[in-house]
């Protein structure tokens, strides 16, 4: 099973029923897709590290999917560039099943990282 996190900005000038409409279009749009909501979190107005379209904040939203089969990202986040109201977003796929799929030898050389043993000093 495949699962997703998406980051979402929203504009803090937002109120607070148009952000919970804009919240649940983003939900109906990535379940539309297949993924089932897992966990969601609002983390409210936060300082942003520079100013975004001469925004000083932002209104964060934490959103975790999950879906069968890896999720069509594209087309989600291609509507997410389209609404102004987003001013930034980040998508990672946080699945540990990734490791699972590459070739055998990388999983043993990404398992097997060991330290150089600590020579002493005389």
């Amino acid at each position: 099973m495949a699962e997703y996190e998406f980051v979402v900005v929203f504009d803090p000038r937002l109120s607070d029923e148009e952000f919970d409409t804009l919240s649940g279009e983003f939900k109906v749009l990535v379940t539309g897709h297949g993924a089932e909501l897992t966990h969601e979190e609002s983390w409210g107005k936060r300082k942003l590290a520079y100013p975004i379209a001469k925004q000083t904040e932002g209104r964060y939203h934490i959103y975790n999917f999950a879906v069968d089969k890896p999720l069509a990202v594209a087309p989600i986040e291609a509507r997410l560039v389209q609404n102004e109201n987003v001013l930034r977003y980040l998508t990672v796929r946080t699945d540990e099943g990734r490791l699972r799929r590459r070739a055998p030898a990388q999983v043993a050389e990404a398992s097997s990282v060991q330290e150089a043993p600590a020579e002493s000093e005389s």
